[in-house]
């Protein structure tokens, strides 16, 4: 048996005339080479795996904005973030509690304030990481560092308050003084008003829209950073306790309806998409110190490519300013906007709220009154009282024309926010005699809202 194995494996085979052991040797060699080849690639590969879900663990996190639009929907797309375990008592991560005093508590944070009522306990110093560091472009704050900002978030500086959130005066470490807006979080709201304001104005620069400087995001919190502006809004202005002369006079009024039609012309006619505010009024026009306008709260803003005439949506806005089409449609575009502004030069001018149940039947509404005195030539009549002194004839029914235009039932009977700002600037503007043709289309703009009358009662040498 074994002289027959020896003669085998001594026989010389075909391959090259090597002998049957050597081929084996061969084979053998090869198949111990590919095993281990394979075994180094499943280490190495398993190596870089692991490294991998390391590097991802330690960098953090961007947000990705993506800017698409439907027809109802802004769409931004945030990092996912997991779901947030049950507190832990022992635990040290921030707590939300705004029904304290709109507080944030920072356990471990000596800030001068604790989460619900505190047990007196004496607390250390704790570093806290941000969720999401930084988006590209804008600044991203740290809830520790807002907290520090705003006193610990403190209602001693709430300097606005609304159904989406609470707005806050602070001072950030180098100095610099800001409104701070942390938004509630109810049923998902401070998310949509989030992406909303990031997509409207995250980039938008002009003088008479309030700029965002930047934004918190640590878990469910959503924090807005603005320019501060210095002196109130127009509403307490209008309607707040100012004494019985308004220190608002005329020129002020005009240049304040100016600057905010400036804004709003940004807005529709110089981005692209185009941005609908959807929520003109005096509340949401701040002014600073000289009187300057800006226009802020972009809360419920839509886009609106150039594709596209309108968007359907949801009615949103405050009573007594949204246009008639979108109230009874939901069909909105920028002349909802214009409608707006229009009852919000008829306030700067009156001095009176948009519906007001206080006054007389015949009264209640501001368009339909003002309509009505203008009509009857009583254009004086519909002048603030707390005016300081009386604007010129001229002056007064330049701005009533405007008003009536941008509220003319008929949406696309209302001017471009761009042909407003030439309507309040041109001297001659309605009473240049040699564009009587015009007249007669602004006459047909009258009657269309109704106001018959109106347009002879502007004619020059008319009287009151």
């Amino acid at each position: 048996m074994s002289g027959f194995l020896k003669h085998k494996l001594t026989h010389k085979t075909s391959i090259f005339g090597l002998r049957f052991y050597v081929v084996l040797g061969i084979c053998f060699g090869v198949t111990i080479v590919i095993i281990m080849f394979l075994i180094s690639l499943y280490f190495i590969s398993k190596s870089k795996k692991t490294s991998l879900k390391k590097t991802k663990k330690t960098l953090p996190q961007k947000p990705i904005i993506q800017h698409t639009t439907t027809d109802d929907h802004v769409h931004i797309q945030q990092p996912r973030v997991d779901p947030v375990p049950e507190p832990d008592p022992n635990d040290e991560k921030i707590r939300i509690d705004m029904s304290k005093e709109n507080r944030v508590g920072f356990p471990g944070l000596v800030s001068g304030s604790s989460y619900g009522s505190g047990s007196g306990d004496q607390l250390a110093i704790v570093t806290v990481q941000p969720e999401v560091s930084h988006l590209g472009w804008g600044n991203w704050y740290t809830l520790r560092e807002l907290d520090i900002a705003t006193n610990g978030f403190s209602s001693e500086n709430v300097i606005g308050e609304g159904g989406y959130g609470i707005v806050y005066s602070g001072v950030l470490a180098d100095n610099t003084m800001v409104a701070v807006k942390n938004l509630l979080n109810n049923r998902g709201q401070a998310e949509k008003e989030f992406k909303v304001e990031v997509e409207a104005i995250g980039r938008v620069r002009h003088k008479n829209l309030v700029r965002l400087l930047g934004y918190c995001a640590e878990g469910a919190q959503r924090i807005l950073v603005y320019e501060y502006v210095n002196n109130g809004n127009l509403e307490q202005w209008l309607h707040g306790e100012v004494g019985p002369v308004s220190p608002l006079t005329w020129e002020i009024r005009m240049n304040i309806v100016l600057g905010t039609a400036k804004g709003l012309t940004y807005l529709h006619e110089g981005l692209e998409p185009k941005v609908v505010h959807r929520d003109i009024k005096s509340s949401n026009i701040l002014l600073d110190r000289q009187w300057h306008p800006k226009v802020s709260d972009f809360g419920l803003a839509k886009l609106l490519g150039s594709e596209k005439s309108y968007v359907t949506t949801r009615v949103m806005g405050t009573f007594g300013y949204v246009a008639p089409e979108y109230a009874s449609t939901g069909m909105l575009n920028e002349r909802s906007d214009v409608y707006s502004f229009g009852i919000l030069i008829m306030e700067i001018i009156s001095g009176r709220n948009p519906v007001d149940y206080g006054r007389p039947a015949d009264e209640v509404n501001l368009v339909d009154w003002l309509k009505t005195m203008v009509t009857n030539r009583n254009a004086e009549g519909v002048l603030d009282p707390k005016l300081p002194e009386k604007p010129s004839s001229r002056a007064l029914k330049r701005a009533l024309l405007v008003a009536l235009r941008c509220v003319d039932p008929s949406a696309q009977k209302r001017p471009k926010m761009g042909q407003v700002i030439h309507m309040l600037e041109a001297d001659d503007f309605p009473f240049r005699e040699e564009h009587r043709a015009n007249r007669v289309l602004e006459k047909r703009y009258i009657e269309s809202g109704d106001s018959s009358g109106y347009e002879s009662s502007m004619a020059p040498g008319s009287s009151n």
